[in-house]
């Protein structure tokens, strides 16, 4: 706790026994935006900065490509897929999403194939609605079939008010994301796939006789964003999902509901601006350093010593006063095996003008099942006196 005195901190943990929750906003002030669905995100501390209508379902356009990618560098990342593979281009591709459509398309002719290497910029820089089909069938045989990949990794990385109808984010009713889980998806690309993760930014693509170039324009603008996607579609409006890294801070945008490209420019660079100017990061824990304990039925131990993954910081507003209460909140008590690395709680840290931030705990130990007879004990002890020892 040195750290945290010699930052001016008043600091205190409480054990409390509850379901995890997800994150909140900060206090938003007076802070506005014309944007009907919007989030800011801090990428380090995964805090949420400001949130409009952010868990209301709405259509994501194009913006949903995020996904189609993902299961994309999902394959690449694990060896199923290599930049050399060749896709063809269907009839149900080339017309749906190709030249006949008269949507995005990155024009690959009927019935030729083009590398994987291709097709993956062509959805990202030209958001190619023929290049997201193309792979599609090429990886599951179908869009359909496709579709069920995009819905299991969505769940899987925690996106669990998304749902998937097909590789473009073409009009579907079924088809429908919220504000808050583009930006978890956004912030999953980034930490995931590094690797691949330029691709967002690239300004300009040429294949064949044609030269594209990237739709998002924050990546041309002085908050130098780096990535990701634009959408639009008529019963959503034009949306911006995209990040930007300032004096090592990264923030990620999200909004959807505007009525011009215009406005869209405006509203996503006015959301990162503000959110740079108004927040600041302070480190509470170094990396390893054991932040608290958590309760164990039945175990070897009866506690299990928690730490964070790396160092743990948190964001406050500038003008917030630096006093600060936390909590760690978990689903308890837990249950052995638990592994080393395993997620079983989160800090939840609030500051007098109810700031919050909630940071991922990670068991710093293994705990194996303990002994039969010490079980019936606990349970003896939970009956009388409930898991307050």
């Amino acid at each position: 706790m040195g750290l945290l005195n010699r930052l001016g901190f008043a600091f205190a943990i409480a054990l409390v026994l509850c379901a995890l929750t997800t994150g909140h906003a900060f206090a938003q002030g007076n802070f506005e935006t014309k944007a009907k669905w919007a989030v800011l995100m801090d990428a380090n501390t995964k805090s949420v900065l400001f949130e409009k209508n952010a868990d209301e379902l709405m259509p994501p356009a194009s913006m949903s490509k995020l996904m189609t990618m993902a299961v994309i560098f999902r394959a690449l990342k694990d060896g199923r897929l290599s930049m050399d593979d060749e896709f063809s281009a269907s009839v149900n591709a080339w017309r749906t999403g190709g030249a006949p459509s008269g949507t995005s398309a990155m024009f690959v002719p009927l019935n030729k194939s083009a590398p994987l290497s291709d097709l993956i910029q062509g959805i990202a820089v030209q958001s190619g609605n023929d290049a997201c089909i193309i792979v599609a069938e090429g990886m599951a045989g179908s869009e359909e079939a496709f579709s069920d990949l995009m819905n299991a990794y969505g769940k899987k990385i925690g996106l669990k008010d998304s749902t998937f109808r097909n590789s473009t984010g073409l009009p579907d009713p079924d088809h429908l994301m919220t504000a808050r889980d583009l930006g978890k998806l956004a912030l999953h690309m980034i930490d995931e796939y590094p690797e691949y993760y330029h691709y967002f930014g690239q300004k300009e693509y040429r294949y064949r006789k044609h030269v594209f170039y990237n739709r998002n324009p924050l990546i041309y603008d002085t908050v130098a964003a780096d990535g990701l996607k634009t959408g639009y579609i008529r019963d959503s409006g034009y949306g911006l999902v995209a990040s930007a890294k300032r004096r090592g801070q990264r923030l990620i945008v999200v909004v959807n509901g505007l009525k011009s490209k215009k406005e869209r420019r405006a509203e996503g660079k006015k959301l990162l601006e503000w959110g740079f100017r108004s927040f600041k990061q302070w480190k509470l824990f170094d990396a390893d350093e054991t932040i608290g304990d958590a309760l164990v039925w039945g175990g070897t131990k009866r506690y299990v010593n928690l730490t964070g993954k790396g160092d743990v910081s948190i964001l406050l507003p500038r003008t917030a006063s630096r006093k600060i209460k936390a909590s760690i909140i978990y689903e308890g008590p837990l249950k052995p095996p638990i592994k080393k690395g395993d997620q079983i709680a989160i800090l939840r840290v609030t500051t007098t003008n109810s700031a919050v931030n909630e940071i991922p705990l990670y068991a710093a130990e293994d705990i194996g099942e303990g002994p039969i007879w010490m079980k019936g004990v606990e349970s003896l002890l939970h009956l009388a006196f409930g898991w307050i020892l």
